[in-house]
Order: C-alpha cells, then sequence, then structure tokens
C-alpha cells in the first residue's frame, strides 16, 4: 500500500515540482523559464493516467542472487531476463536516499535494472533497442511507454530492453549511467544477440527521452561512474563502449526536465547519433521540440521527424509511429556512416 501510495503522490507532486522546474543541477536561466514550466505542468497531467498502473505493470526486480547482474550473467538471446544493472554496493551516486518518507516511487532500497525481450524465433534481427519509460522522473510509465513498446519492437526484429533507471531523488545523471551500463551490457553481448555491436540505438518517452539524451551528450563512449561518483569502483564491463548509432525522441528533446536545450554548440560537441523525432501538434511543448529538433539538425546531426496532428503529450504506444521508427532505425543501421 506504501508504493501505491507513493505512485498517487508521485502523479500529484509531479505537477509542483515539473512547474517548479525541480532537476539536478539546473541553471538559473532554466529556473526562470516560467513559459517551460506552465508546459511541464500541461504535459504532466496529460500523462497522470499512467501512473496508477505503473507498479502493476512493471516487470518486477530480480531475486538477489549470484549470477543476476549485468556484469555476472550469461546474455540469453532466447528467453526474457531480469538483470540488475550494478553490482550490489557499487553504483554510482551522489545522492543519499535512505528513508522514504512516501514521497516517492522507489524505496531506497531500489537497484536499477533491465528487463530484456528476446526477438521471437524466425524473426529477422535488425539489431538492439534500449527504452527508457517516462514520469517525470517520478516514476516509469511501464504500461505506457516500456514493455508494449519492447514487445512491439522486438516483433519487428529488435533485441529490446526496457531500462528501469533511478526515479527522485536520484539526479537525471545518475539516471543517465543505468542507461549507459545496459548500454554496455548489449554490446558486450552483442554477438549472443546475434547483432553488430554497432547496431545499438536508445530511446526514451518525455523524460526518458531527457535521460537518453543526457547518456549520449555527457556519459556514452569510456566515460563511466567515476566521472560523477569518485568512489566508484570501475569493473570489466566499463572498458565496453556506451555510445548508441541512434536516439527516438518519443515526446523528448535533448535537456532538462521542462527545457529542450538550443546551445547548437553544445549540441555540436555532444556528438550526438541520428534522432528521430516523434510528437504530437497538441502538446504543450510541441514548440520545444521543434526548437530543439532544428538545434540539433543545425548541429550537424540527422535528424527524422514524425508529427502526429492533434495529439497531446503521453500517447505511448498507442499511436502509429512504430512504422516510421523501424524504418528510420533500418535506415540508420544499414548505412553506418549517415
Amino acid at each position: 500500500m506504501k508504493r501505491y501510495m507513493a505512485f498517487l503522490l508521485a502523479g500529484t507532486l509531479s505537477l509542483s515540482l515539473a512547474a517548479c522546474g525541480i532537476r539536478g543541477s539546473a541553471d538559473s536561466s532554466e529556473a526562470n523559464s516560467s513559459e517551460a514550466d506552465a508546459s511541464a505542468a500541461a504535459a504532466s497531467a496529460d500523462s497522470r493516467t499512467e501512473a496508477s498502473v505503473t507498479e502493476e505493470s512493471e516487470v518486477s526486480a530480480p531475486e538477489a542472487a549470484d549470477g543476476n547482474t549485468v556484469l555476472t550473467a550469461a546474455a540469453d538471446a532466447h528467453n526474457s531476463q531480469v538483470l540488475y544493472l550494478w553490482e550490489e554496493g557499487n553504483a554510482p551516486a551522489v545522492t543519499e536516499y535512505t528513508e522514504n518518507h512516501g514521497y516517492y516511487a522507489d524505496d531506497p532500497d531500489f537497484r536499477p535494472y533491465l528487463v530484456s525481450f528476446p526477438v521471437p524465433e524466425g524473426t529477422e534481427i535488425k539489431g538492439a533497442v534500449l527504452i527508457c519509460a517516462g514520469g517525470a522522473f517520478q516514476y516509469r510509465s511501464d504500461a505506457n511507454e516500456g514493455t508494449p513498446v519492447a514487445e512491439e519492437l522486438a516483433s519487428r526484429g529488435y533485441q529490446s530492453f526496457v531500462v528501469n533507471y533511478r526515479l527522485r531523488p536520484y539526479t537525471q545523471e545518475e539516471g543517465a549511467l543505468d542507461l549507459a551500463r545496459a548500454v554496455r551490457f548489449v554490446r558486450k553481448n552483442a554477438d549472443v544477440y546475434g547483432i553488430d555491436e554497432e547496431d545499438i540505438a536508445v530511446m526514451g518517452f518525455s523524460a526518458g527521452g531527457i535521460l537518453a539524451g543526457e547518456m549520449l551528450l555527457n556519459y556514452d563512449g569510456l566515460v563511466n561512474g567515476t566521472a560523477l561518483d569518485a568512489d566508484y569502483i570501475p569493473d570489466a564491463l566499463d572498458e565496453v563502449s556506451a555510445d548508441a548509432a541512434a536516439d527516438g525522441m518519443i515526446y523528448s528533446f535533448y535537456g532538462r526536465l521542462s527545457v529542450g536545450s538550443t546551445d547548437v554548440e553544445m549540441l555540436r560537441a555532444g556528438n550526438l547519433p541520428p534522432t528521430f523525432y516523434c510528437y504530437g501538434t497538441r502538446d504543450p511543448f510541441y514548440e520545444q521540440f521543434l526548437a530543439n529538433a532544428d538545434a540539433v539538425e543545425a548541429a550537424g546531426v540527422r535528424v527524422e521527424r514524425l508529427e502526429l496532428e492533434g495529439r497531446p503529450h503521453g500517447f505511448g504506444y498507442r499511436e502509429d509511429w512504430f512504422d516510421a521508427y523501424d524504418s528510420f532505425l533500418t535506415d540508420i543501421f544499414g548505412n553506418p556512416e549517415e
């Protein structure tokens, strides 16, 4: 009951938190963006219905046991796996979280983990996609933006992985390292999954897309947890690149919660991969999506856009964007130099 109440509280609190621009390391100009703050509140309201079903639909974390982490487990391309991302006691962190007073979806003992969705037997394997559901960093909207997305992409030939990253009170940066860790696991096991090690994409919805963008901007390649936490002890997975060949921004952008970046030089310096944007014209963030995509394109990045007329924020798997995204990934994986 306590965790269920936490989700309900998250639904209420995310309105005020997003409206106040709460985020890990926001600068003063972001805090003063009243227009973006108002958009965040409206977008959060549009997706609020998912909060009450997230706990029931999200695949449970693995039992604590030897061999159930991405470092120690043998990858299985035929059966779904649920694996912790970090060895116990060695997750890079700057946040001290010891007690949940009912304000957070996850308790302090939460450990980030991934869930794999293998390509069905007999289906041609095209590559891999790692998925980050949204939820204003207050919850993970798995029922709308996680499991059903992974199932659909797996049916189309993509080894799919839902990344259950850290939420508030943890920072965007800590969550980005969770995603980077998952990418390393997939690349290390590319042969097992039947993919080229370069054919790995990341994608996210709303806050999940922002988190994926944070990873691509600051924590890809061989950047490891010591960049954030000096006490983190690197292991063998940190020797594997966290680069991604493509990014999917589904009603999301490169930036921070409520604020899409238009800093072309910063985006250029991030050496971003080709990026697919999908958004609705009734989304409160609509103008920010346009501006961010323009800036990313100006930074020399290949950009593809799918605009859905009259659609709001939070449509998740329920709109017909899969064909366009599939075509985008197929082209990127088939033409890596673009």
